[in-house]
């Protein structure tokens, strides 16, 4: 790749480098009920992990989106988080947020799964508790709870699992699902009553949501057997014995599996959340979608599906990353797709963005956007992957979702490699490239070659 520097389409302001004091990022009079408000200001915030950094950078949502000038960005060094930060930690490989500690405000859970602990499995997961002036009062860490445990903290979520009013943390190490009992704080591990994962299976991630129950919730978790074939499944929480009921939905050479890409939420609009899954080898995705009990019919798309753009080839990768969420405002789902390994005027693995429309049908009314499109800060170039990673989620607060992408292989001025991240903003006939914000590592005072800023959006 050449290199370059990527175009700023906001001025950076006042950065934060990681591990100093931490800034005021927000002025919330009271907390909200948001997951993913860390600040309590009433905008959802969105975060980007950077784990060959071990670090992770929290941008504070507003009225005009997100900057690096109202950002913090937390490591192990940082004041008040446990632990040290360690080259091999992959702090920042998976991040989810919720009230932990049950104050009001969401807090920061980031897992590092290659995190070495004396006399431990390696793994952990760290709890930074949010708060009105931002990541300020600590947190605290969670290690394996088993000696079988390998690389703990590879997924996390929570939500409220045994539906009695109180969300719980969750965690997945490569081969073992854990929750957490309720109480003031996570700190009891519970095994599933019942085993339900294949003692061959490493677990790359999880989805959870209201896939079979209009008001419980249902965890899917993804992974890979031995043999490298993906594996997707499903367990259902509730008051009964957890694991109980579980149920394979896809695995091996079923198209409709994914060992790394999933995402969810109300694709057509019937009140049960639906299931989006990549499989990149075969350049397709897949809605599994929700109904009362269990899954019920899917429908799978490729670049030669009707209203897709592009045209499949075989190393384009379309799945390798999806997300979930409401971009026009009108109650249905629409899904952004992922194909960093799309050629773009001859150059091989440019990348791209795929949006599609959610409807009582099915997907349609695609559209497509990489770094050559009009508005779209910066230069397309060989090796860039625009799409390795996506992520929508309503920043502004306007009722209409924003689309996050992660480009790991950007190159910064001579830095390959170092990575950058765009977001476009929803309106209600679907994204726009007007006032396109864009920012990479050295805004966050994390930037370098190999970093691949942006290789999680949350």
């Amino acid at each position: 790749m050449r290199a370059k520097k990527l175009v700023l389409a906001v001025c950076a302001g006042a950065l934060v480098a990681a591990g100093s004091a931490l800034p005021l990022a927000g002025t919330a009079a009271a907390a909200s009920a948001l997951k993913d408000d860390y600040n309590g200001d009433g905008y959802r915030d969105l975060v980007i992990g950077t784990p060959k950094a071990n670090a992770v950078t929290v941008t504070f949502g507003s009225a005009s989106g997100v900057s690096p000038a109202r950002s913090v960005t937390v490591t192990q060094n940082t004041s008040g988080v446990p632990g040290v930060t360690e080259a091999e930690d992959e702090f920042g490989e998976n991040v989810t947020s919720g009230d932990a500690n049950n104050d009001g405000y969401a807090d920061l859970i980031v897992g590092a799964p290659g995190e070495k602990v004396t006399g431990k499995p390696d793994g952990s997961v760290t709890i930074v508790w949010g708060g009105a002036n931002g990541f300020t009062t600590g947190g605290m860490v969670l290690n394996a709870p088993s000696a079988e445990d390998v690389r703990f903290g590879e997924g996390a979520s929570f939500v409220d699992l045994d539906g009695d009013g109180y969300a719980q943390l969750a965690v997945i190490s490569s081969n073992r699902w854990w929750w957490y009992s309720d109480g003031a704080v996570p700190t009891t591990p519970n095994a599933p009553e019942v085993p339900f994962l294949p003692e061959d299976i490493r677990l790359e991630g999880m989805e959870a949501g209201h896939f079979t129950s209009a008001t419980g919730y249902t965890y899917v978790v993804y992974g890979e057997h031995a043999d490298g074939s993906p594996y997707t499944a499903y367990v259902k929480g509730g008051s009964g014995d957890i694991g109980y009921y579980s149920r394979v939905l896809a695995e091996g050479t079923d198209r409709r599996a994914t060992s790394s890409a999933a995402g969810s939420g109300d694709v057509d609009g019937d009140g049960y959340t639906d299931l989006v899954t990549g499989n990149p080898a075969d350049n397709s995705i897949t809605v599994h979608y929700g109904g009362p009990g269990d899954f019920g019919h899917t429908g799978t798309y490729t670049q030669e599906s009707p209203q897709v753009p592009g045209t499949s080839e075989l190393l384009d990768r379309f799945g390798s990353s999806v997300a979930v969420g409401d971009v026009t405002g009108d109650g249905r789902a629409d899904v952004a797709v992922g194909v960093p390994g799309e050629t773009v005027d001859s150059g091989a693995d440019v990348g791209t963005v795929v949006l599609l429309r959610g409807s009582a049908t099915g997907l349609g009314g695609g559209a497509s956007w990489h770094q050559d499109t009009s508005g779209v800060p910066g230069v397309s170039e060989p090796g860039d992957g625009f799409g390795s990673t996506v992520r929508i989620k309503d920043i502004n607060k306007n009722g209409r979702a924003d689309l996050a992408v992660g480009a790991t292989g950007e190159d910064i001025g001579s830095a390959a490699d170092a990575g950058a991240v765009w977001v476009l903003r929803g309106t209600t006939s679907g994204l726009t490239t007007s006032s396109v914000t864009s920012f990479n590592g050295s805004d966050f005072g994390i930037g370098g070659a190999g970093r691949q800023f942006g290789a999680v959006l949350r």
